[in-house]
């Protein structure tokens, strides 16, 4: 396998990783799933936390999804993830309920999302104009 479709299987891959695991946590958002609701009680940020959480990851879903503005939409579930990690380590614990799938998810879509970042920095306007490209990376 080339390379470069080496490249795009994990470009995709690390697009794919935090959209679904953004989109698995929507609905519960927009239903006022009582799990959510209690988490978002718990942080003082019900409903209005909420619903906003649910709002941007939405658009982070379809920014990551779209090939022209996956940097923005790996930046903002990066940002978003780094929220909910700092959550989980202040407030909410690392096992809700004795459970620390959440924990582990929220860690899982930053780490894929600032590793897609990282990847396509050069996209982001105001670095690329300060941040050469590697020369390896060129070719």
């Amino acid at each position: 396998m080339s390379t470069q479709k080496n490249s795009r299987i994990t470009d995709w891959a690390l697009r794919l990783i935090p959209a679904a695991i953004l989109a698995m946590a929507i609905p519960a958002k927009f239903i006022a799933d009582p799990g959510a609701v209690a988490i978002f009680s718990q942080l003082e940020a019900e409903p209005f936390g909420r619903v906003a959480t649910g709002i941007f990851e939405s658009l982070a879903v379809i920014l990551l999804l779209v090939p022209r503005t996956t940097i923005y939409g790996a930046l903002l579930a990066a940002g978003l993830m780094s929220g909910a990690i700092l959550a989980h380590l202040t407030v909410l614990g690392l096992a809700l309920q004795g459970d620390p799938s959440m924990f582990i998810m929220a860690v899982t879509a930053f780490a894929t999302s600032v590793s897609l970042a990282w990847r396509r920095r050069l996209e982001i306007p105001l670095v690329s104009q300060f941040v050469r490209p590697d020369p390896a990376s060129v070719a």
